[in-house]
């Protein structure tokens, strides 16, 4: 067996296509498919699941995808490792962060990439489910997720800052003279949500429930984006993290309202897979940005509206 055989493995669980994963690995598609057979036959299993196009992977090819994840983690952290011992640490490094956290996480690998300017960071934008499944089966090096809301298992990691959530709405829907706002007020506006499958929205949905209030919830979507553009149509509201605002530059023609009863704050974290040893670059990309938050002596990011608007 040989571990680029493995890596082919990998690639194709990536782009589940035949001709774009040997492109990907530098390799012709007919000996891409030749390599893949011959390591079906050593191992005596079928690994892909044929037809006139890639059809995923058989019961047995998910194993051996799972143990060819780890085998190359390894793989690479000895490489990484050798190159530490040389100073000299390169290599892809690729990370989750939930949506709500994108704007911070520019700045940990900024600062990263600073000390370590070989190293080429891959930022994937992921709900909180798909990180912790990123984390096990060892296609994510590190994440930026929530640490409280729901359980994580095998893992380790730091507090980077509190998520706190602001009313938004366009000014005729609101009292121009109002600055604060209750849950169960927002509750009955038109509200423009995330989908229940990201975190962000249950956790909101957590707040309505323990209210015992149901909310007038009108359109549902997966993008940040696709929110603000309806909330600027007039004719909905909607409940938005403070920082992810705040980074992006706040619209002028939009309202922001602070929310209470109750005042929500989120512990957004640094994760990564507790295992031993850990990975030379996943190391230091924690040990990086905990020396970042020690040097912090005020907050990257307001927690608090007023802050941000003035």
């Amino acid at each position: 067996m040989d571990v680029k055989d493995l890596r082919l493995i990998i690639a194709l669980s990536k782009y589940e296509h035949f001709a774009r994963a040997a492109d990907a690995c530098n390799i012709s598609q007919p000996a891409f498919s030749t390599r893949i057979r011959k390591l079906e036959e050593e191992l005596g299993v079928p690994i892909v699941e044929r037809g006139h196009r890639f059809g995923g992977f058989t019961h047995e090819g998910k194993i051996v995808l799972k143990w060819a994840r780890r085998v190359i983690a390894n793989c690479d952290g000895l490489v990484q490792d050798i190159d530490t011992a040389r100073n000299v640490l390169s290599g892809e490094f690729t990370i989750g962060v939930v949506p709500t956290a994108l704007p911070y996480v520019s700045v940990l690998i900024s600062r990263f990439c600073e000390q370590h300017p070989l190293v080429k960071p891959i930022i994937i934008s992921m709900s909180s489910q798909a990180i912790q499944r990123g984390l096990d089966d060892f296609s994510l090096h590190a994440a930026i997720t929530y640490l409280e809301s729901e359980p994580l298992s095998g893992v380790q990691g730091i507090h980077l800052y509190n998520e706190s959530y602001v009313f938004v709405a366009s000014p005729p829907m609101v009292d121009s003279n109002l600055t604060d706002i209750t849950w169960e007020e927002a509750s009955k506006y038109p509200l423009c949500l995330l989908t229940p499958n990201m975190q962000n929205r249950r956790i909101i949905n957590n707040v309505f429930q323990n209210l015992d209030i149901a909310p007038t919830i009108k359109v549902e979507t997966n993008s940040f984006a696709v929110i603000l553009g309806h909330v600027t149509t007039g004719k909905y509201a909607s409940i938005l993290p403070l920082l992810y605002l705040s980074s992006y530059g706040m619209l002028d023609e939009l309202t922001y309202i602070h929310l209470e009863e109750p005042e929500l704050y989120q512990s957004i974290g640094l994760i990564v897979a507790d295992r031993d040893p850990i990975l030379p670059i996943t190391k230091e990309f924690l040990e990086t940005s905990q020396d970042f938050l020690k040097k912090q002596t005020t907050p990257a990011k307001s927690d608090r509206l007023d802050q941000c608007i003035t």
